[in-house]
């Protein structure tokens, strides 16, 4: 029987869209996969190969999937204070921030990136989940806030030591950038939007332009010696090095901010002054702690530890795994889960179920290896 076949009467089949580079990444010899409603490039020559590549030189990341849209008018700061528990007021023109679309009862619906460009507010929201978030912008915003989906401009990572050297060679702006920081520039004519920032812990940078320069754009970066493409698989074990959530696997709405370990993302002033969805559960888990945390998890022998595995403390369960994997740059499994706080502390010793079996764990310090942005110094 087809899925087709298979389908309520009536029912309407969705179809796998493709990124505006498909036919570039097929041309590389990319091997394509279903994520996030994509045909997305999950491996070029290797997952272990382009994520040690990408450690010790530059991976070129294609993350188009992913949602850009600005939001502008007047009121805008306090309309976006209101759906997220960031300092918006205090961010200042050029720069970013990471920050947490809040459901009314704080549990996450998202994390997205949220940058003051000057004359407006641009956000890039998980690929996964996009039309709900814009959907969920449109129902809380007030009516004077504009908000534009930026549906023909597309999203490269370039990330890694040799990220800023070979994109200054194309972009000379990108040198004047640090950890955070956002500047518009010019490539070819066109206009680009250039942050310094990524989701592996390397320094690197995301550079937003128009689907029509981005064949053009990618070709002069693997032109040069230290780039490569990387696919999705390498872009997962880098960010699970660095300890970085994965939006529907390490978090979703039943989470909050402070169970995830995303405490950070709620600046002083919010804090005390409130305001955001859910600020009273969110406010008294970081007064008195919340019931579970997210965690970091070494696991002993060779066995990698998935998403889904249950965390065991003896023969009670206690959580689960919601990401894991072999990790290249360790040279071992790693995971994350959410456990009780009371068992969050590192170096607690607990056990994950794999096919049957029990797996030793222990809760470790993340990042597992250590980020590399480049931050002001000095003055």
């Amino acid at each position: 029987m087809s899925d087709t076949e298979d389908m309520d009467e009536g029912a309407v089949a969705i179809e796998t869209a493709t990124l505006p580079l498909d036919a570039w990444h097929r041309a590389k010899g990319a091997r394509m996969v279903e994520f996030a409603g994509y045909w997305m490039p999950i491996q070029y020559e290797g997952i272990m190969a382009e994520h040690l590549w990408t450690r010790e030189n530059a991976g070129l990341f294609d993350v188009s999937h992913m949602g850009q849209l600005n939001l502008s008018g007047d009121g805008v700061v306090e309309a976006l204070e209101a759906l997220v528990p960031g300092d918006i007021a205090g961010l200042k023109p050029g720069r970013m921030r990471y920050s947490l679309l809040l459901a009314e009862d704080g549990g996450i619906l998202d994390d997205l990136m949220i940058t003051n460009e000057g004359d407006r507010f641009g956000i890039v929201v998980n690929g996964a989940v996009k039309w709900d978030d814009i959907a969920h912008l449109r129902e809380h915003l007030p009516d004077q806030i504009t908000l534009n989906h930026l549906d023909e401009q597309g999203l490269l990572a370039l990330q890694g030591p040799k990220a800023a050297e070979a994109l200054t060679t194309l972009v000379p702006a990108a040198a004047d950038l640090v950890f955070m920081q956002f500047v518009r520039a010019t490539w070819q004519g066109h206009e680009i939007g250039l942050s310094r920032s990524g989701y592996t812990g390397e320094d690197g940078f995301e550079i937003s332009l128009p689907h029509a320069a981005l064949p053009a754009f990618a070709d002069a970066l693997c032109a040069m010696e230290a780039v490569k493409p990387i696919g999705l698989g390498a872009r997962d074990s880098l960010r699970l090095e660095a300890g970085l959530p994965l939006y529907g696997h390490d978090l979703d709405p039943a989470i909050d901010p402070v169970e995830g370990d995303l405490g950070f993302a709620i600046s002083k002033r919010r804090r005390e002054e409130g305001g955001f969805p859910g600020a009273a559960r969110i406010l008294g888990h970081l007064a008195d702690g919340a019931p579970r945390k997210r965690v970091g998890l070494s696991v002993d022998g060779k066995m990698p530890v998935r998403e889904g595995a249950k965390i065991f403390d003896g023969e009670e369960e206690v959580g689960v795994i919601t990401s894991g994997g072999f990790a290249p740059s360790v040279g071992a499994p790693i995971a994350m889960g959410y456990v009780p706080t009371g068992l969050s502390e590192v170096g607690t010793a607990l056990a994950a179920e794999v096919r049957g079996k029990r797996v030793a764990v222990t809760v470790a310090s993340t990042p597992f290896v250590p980020h590399k942005y480049v931050r002001k110094t000095g003055a």
